[in-house]
């Protein structure tokens, strides 16, 4: 099978060493491919052309003679060549002793060809494997050692094809040298492919399977003989890697293993790349790219299709369909993804899980959600991983402006996110908690990071809407804030305080009034709600009706009594969802934006009524002239 190349317009490599290890000699004979016996001790940059080795890149090669530009020639290279002269022990030695500690001290993480040069001049026998290998375990950056010689035209062009292979098909993506095995993210992406190409998904690739996966990565059909001869080479080594239907996942992975450690990994990063994957064995920007420009006051949701299809995957892998997805069956759902999206932070902990970890149908559902409103390229990349035949308009949906929906009064979103506000200790992470199910806990850990809870409400039979709380740290407000467009993104938001505590209620009013100021001054003013929290605990009367005072004065709704603790929180939920879908409603104004909008409207009326004098005054005059001018006719 034929290899390929990476999408690169030219490599870049520097070549270092000690002064007369040959350097400029290995340059100028590889440019001229004959031997130059007289050669200057430091050449300009050397091109190789594009047609010079078959990925048709061509190759930039750096002389480092000079020291002075010596760093920051290394921070600019695709690929370092260093070399030793094989007649000169001591040169041998100190790429152990200075030069591979002088790339590191650079922080030089290009990968390092090491190159004995005049090996010509060498007397003694020399097994250079068994002489480097404690090299290249010492030092993991050296891709491979080579030997060669000017003078003898030996193994020249091979030094900067392995430079240039290292770059265009690196190993360490790809292979663990330690263990002699493909790496995990390797594997997975194989997996995919694997997958995508076995048709009728019977596990196992037949012949007619095996041609199609060669004419696309390659462009040639497979032999019939060459067909046996790749099963039978597998069946010899791995007995499981070939059965009755063909070849298997196993004996598809073990393949590219032996690609890879006879030398040939430019075939399996052909393969991967025929699939659309990168360097970092990704997904590239053109399989993955988002057309439509969204302005900040729009969201991104699944559409029903790609939900419908997520719900098929979901029942697929639900392996005993007790309705829960296992965390073995949540591994085995992205194992064809570069790695599980949700393992960390804002997804780890943003869905009701059961107590063994895993994920029920809304769950499942709930994490798509949020992952689609944070980040829809990530969605687009995993949908496609999972087996999606992923065409953007398809699987997701962009909302119309929430502007618009509050002059038209109605809004036609299925996810609101709710950010979650409130002072110290008011109740907001118990809120978040209550959203996915869990239990109270007495325990009081503040929120210092990002952190998220989404679960799917039920409105009325067949009406069930996502919500996605956000909570806002009391010291994350002004940092929030300080971003002009922060509260676009925001469909509802929540203040919440400690009902029994009076200067609870006061920062919760003032963190009210602070968003709702902000709101009017952006144009992205939202629904508001107070939320009264902790209600088992005594409660102040004078509170009870000042809040309900501050409600009234900023056209909101009272506030909603809750008690996570003695899970009466009082349909809150709901009543969030409800806030949301009427968005012309309880948007909070604060005395400041009650003046400027009178102000605002005493302008236009004034505006307006100007204008109507100036129109009357001049048909007025008008008609004088009218009069005027039939006067003078009829005298």
């Amino acid at each position: 099978m034929p290899g390929g190349g990476a999408t690169r317009t030219s490599v870049r490599i520097a070549v270092i060493g000690d002064r007369g290890t040959g350097k400029s000699s290995l340059i100028a004979a590889a440019a001229a491919e004959s031997f130059r016996p007289e050669v200057p001790p430091v050449l300009p940059p050397t091109r190789l052309p594009s047609d010079y080795y078959p990925d048709n890149v061509p190759i930039v090669i750096i002389d480092t003679s000079s020291r002075g530009k010596l760093a920051e020639e290394l921070k600019r290279a695709d690929a370092v060549v260093l070399t030793y002269a094989c007649d000169q022990p001591l040169t041998l030695n100190r790429l152990s002793t200075f030069w591979l500690h002088e790339l590191r001290r650079l922080e030089v993480i290009a990968p390092v060809i090491v190159a004995g040069c005049k090996l010509d001049r060498r007397d003694e026998e020399y097994n250079l494997s068994v002489e480097m290998m404690p090299l290249m375990q010492q030092f993991r950056e050296i891709e491979t050692c080579i030997e060669c010689s000017a003078a003898n035209m030996l193994q020249i062009q091979e030094v900067f094809y392995f430079a240039q292979k290292a770059i265009l098909h690196p190993t360490a993506p790809l292979f663990d040298q330690d263990t002699q095995a493909l790496r995990p993210r390797c594997m997975r992406a194989l997996k995919r492919i694997f997958t995508l190409c076995d048709l009728d998904m019977d596990g196992a690739l037949n012949d007619d399977e095996l041609n199609g996966f060669q004419v696309k990565c390659f462009n040639s059909p497979l032999q019939p003989a060459e067909i046996v001869g790749v099963k039978s080479v597998v069946r010899e080594k791995l007995p499981e890697g070939v059965n009755e239907l063909g070849l298997t996942l196993t004996g598809f992975l073990f393949l590219h293993a032996l690609f890879i450690e006879k030398g040939r990994i430019e075939t399996t990063w052909t393969v991967l790349r025929k699939f659309g994957y990168k360097d970092e064995l990704k997904l590239g920007d053109d399989y993955l790219s988002f057309p439509k420009k969204k302005v900040p006051d729009q969201s991104v949701e699944l559409t029903s299709e790609a939900v419908e299809f997520l719900k098929g995957i979901f029942s697929t892998f639900d392996d005993d369909k007790d309705g829960v997805l296992r965390e073995n069956e949540l591994e085995d759902l992205f194992s064809t993804a570069p790695e599980s999206p949700w393992d960390e932070a804002p997804y780890k902990d943003a869905v009701d899980r059961t107590p063994l970890r895993g994920l029920s149908i809304s769950g499942f559902l709930s994490q798509w959600a949020l992952m689609t409103m944070l980040d829809p390229i990530q969605t687009i990349a995993n949908l496609i991983y999972v087996g999606h035949n992923c065409d953007v308009a398809s699987a997701l949906h962009i909302t119309r402006r929430r502007l618009l929906d509050k002059k038209k009064q109605q809004t036609e979103r299925n996810v609101f996110q709710c950010f979650v506000f409130g002072p110290k200790k008011a109740g907001k992470s118990a809120l978040l908690t209550s959203l996915l199910g869990r239990p109270f806990s007495e325990n009081y850990t503040p929120t210092t990071s990002e952190r998220y809870a989404v679960n799917i409400v039920q409105q009325h039979p067949g009406n069930k809407k996502t919500l996605i709380l956000q909570e806002i740290p009391e010291d994350g407000v002004k940092k929030l804030l300080s971003n002009k467009e922060s509260l676009a993104a925001c469909d509802v938001a929540v203040f919440v305080y400690d009902s029994s505590s009076e200067s609870s209620l006061n920062g919760a009013v003032e963190l009210l009034s602070y968003v709702a100021r902000q709101g009017e001054e952006s144009g992205f003013g939202m629904p508001c709600l107070l939320i009264a929290a902790k209600t088992d605990l005594d409660t102040s009367s004078t509170s009870n009706r000042d809040s309900a005072k501050i409600c009234v004065d900023m056209g909101i709704d009272a506030p909603v009594p809750i008690s996570v603790k003695e899970r009466d929180i009082n349909d809150v939920f709901s009543r969030i969802v409800n806030a949301a879908q009427q968005p012309h409603l309880n948007v909070p104004e604060t005395d400041q934006g009650r003046s400027q909008k009178r102000y605002k409207k005493l302008a236009n009326y004034t505006l307006m009524s100007l204008s109507v004098g100036a129109a009357a005054t001049f048909v007025g005059l008008v008609a004088y002239r009218t009069y005027a001018a039939r006067r003078n006719t009829s005298t």
